[in-house]
Parts: C-alpha cells; structure tokens; sequence
C-alpha cells in the first residue's frame, strides 16, 4: 500500500484556524495523475501540493483543487515553503519551485515571515460579463480581465456584504471572480481587501488567494501610487499580506502555521 507524507499548513497567518489551509505531500514520484486528483478531493481543502526534490537543489511543484490541476496557486507554494525550511530543509534560507508558472521562491523573511516571489499580471479593463451583478448582488463600479476577473467596488464595506449566488458564478464568463475595494472602515488599516470564488473549481470561496494578488498588486499599486502595499482578504478565516510590486514580479509576505501531520495511504 504506497504511503506519503501529509502535512496541513494554514497559510498567511500567524495563528491556526484560519488564512488559507494547505495540503502538503512530499513525494519521491509524483504519483499518476489521477491519483494526485483523488488525493485532493480526499482532502476537500482549496488545494494540495505535491513537492518532489530535484537534483539540481530545487523542488518540482504541483497543485491540485478538488476539480483538476491548476497552473498557479500561491498559498499552497508559501505551504510548500513552510514544509521545505521547516521539514525537509531546516538549514535552507530558500526553496526553490518549478512549476508549470516558472521558477518560484519561497525564502525567509523577518520574525517568522515568509517571502514568496510570484509572476506578476497586471489586469486589463473589460466590459462586466453577461450575469455578473445578478450573480454577486451588486453591480461593480469597473471590472477587470486576468486570470481572475476583478469586480471593483466602492468600499471594503461592500466587498465584506457581497452574498454570492455560487450557481450563477460559475455560469459567468470567468474561471474565478474576485472582488476587490479599497480599505475603508474597519479594513482601512490597509490599502486593499479582496474576496474571491471560485465555483468552476471545486471552490465556492477560497479564504485567502495567492495567486489573485499577481493581478490585485499591480491594480492597486498603480491606482494608489504605490509599491508595497498591505492587503487582506476578507473571508470568514481572513488572511493578512504585504505585496511588493517589482515590474513583472510580485512579492507577497506572509506567516503559514502547521496544524496537521500524518501519512496518507491508499
């Protein structure tokens, strides 16, 4: 019966139970395909990570959600960071992935943070695809195509009070909707909140995403003038993050905790 390694990493926080969970397989194969996406959906979590050793010193990298793989996924890279300097690695100051995104890093920041290097993509103005509003309960103020499709709007009030009819998200024009405002209120301690779903992939909402701050940073850093910016994503575990914009990187600081190890079979 072959057996892995599990680790479950609760991503861009400081504290467990909340950011985003992640899990972890270092593998010395990747195992087939289809077993990598049966290993997810055994899971159930936004994904699951599977981190091979290369012999040139890095890490090939994969990523699963409950409904197929997916070439870019941020908090189960900085997951995957955490394992490799925690576990794997100690005496590392870097992790080095290959993915189906290019060479990404994950390294180490100051008190405990985690300093993730991602591709930057800067999102281009479209017009609001058919059933948007209806599926989000508000019209946005612009929209945005990447990716994700960015909805903008007025305040991080709105963004927090947004009450997604799922169903209707996934007949959108988009692979994931994120929604995103300026930090007012109580979020005005930072430049931006976002929320983000993700129907179309096995994700009604992910608690915090990575890869969404790739578009997010260079939307923001633009509009606001600025190149390190504090973010938060707003769902119900909430995740904090510093974004760096550096032209056609990003970035992103970030805490992970480990709150799970064991070993899965099958």
């Amino acid at each position: 019966m072959p057996t892995v390694p599990l680790f479950q990493i609760d991503a861009f926080t400081d504290r467990p139970f909340a950011g985003n969970p992640a899990a972890v397989c270092p593998v010395e194969a990747f195992p087939a395909d289809d077993v990598m996406l049966a290993i997810a959906r055994e899971n159930n979590l936004s994904e699951t990570a599977f981190v091979k050793a290369r012999a040139d010193g890095a890490f090939d990298l994969r990523w699963f959600t409950p409904a197929h793989e997916v070439d870019l996924c941020g908090h189960a890279t900085l997951a995957s960071g955490h394992v490799v300097l925690g576990r794997l690695r100690p005496d590392s100051v870097e992790a080095r992935f290959h993915t189906r995104s290019g060479e990404l890093t994950v390294r180490r920041g100051e008190a405990g943070a985690l300093v993730m290097d991602l591709p930057a993509a800067a999102p281009t103005p479209c017009p609001a695809p058919a059933g948007l509003a209806a599926a989000l309960g508000v019209k946005p103020e612009a929209t945005l195509a990447g990716r994700y499709l960015l909805a903008v709007l007025p305040d991080a009030e709105a963004v927090r009070a947004v009450k997604p009819d799922f169903a209707a998200v996934a007949r959108v024009d988009a692979y994931a909707v994120c929604v995103t405002a300026p930090g007012t209120g109580a979020d005005a301690d930072v430049h931006f909140v976002s929320r983000l779903f993700a129907p179309r992939a096995g994700i009604d909402e992910d608690p915090v995403t990575g890869s969404a701050h790739c578009l997010l940073t260079p939307y923001w850093g633009a509009r606001l003038g600025e190149k390190t910016l504090r973010a938060r994503q707003v769902s119900r575990r909430v995740g904090e993050l510093t974004c760096t914009w550096r032209g056609d990187r990003v970035e992103l600081v970030g805490h992970a905790v480990e709150v799970i190890e064991g070993r899965l079979s099958w």
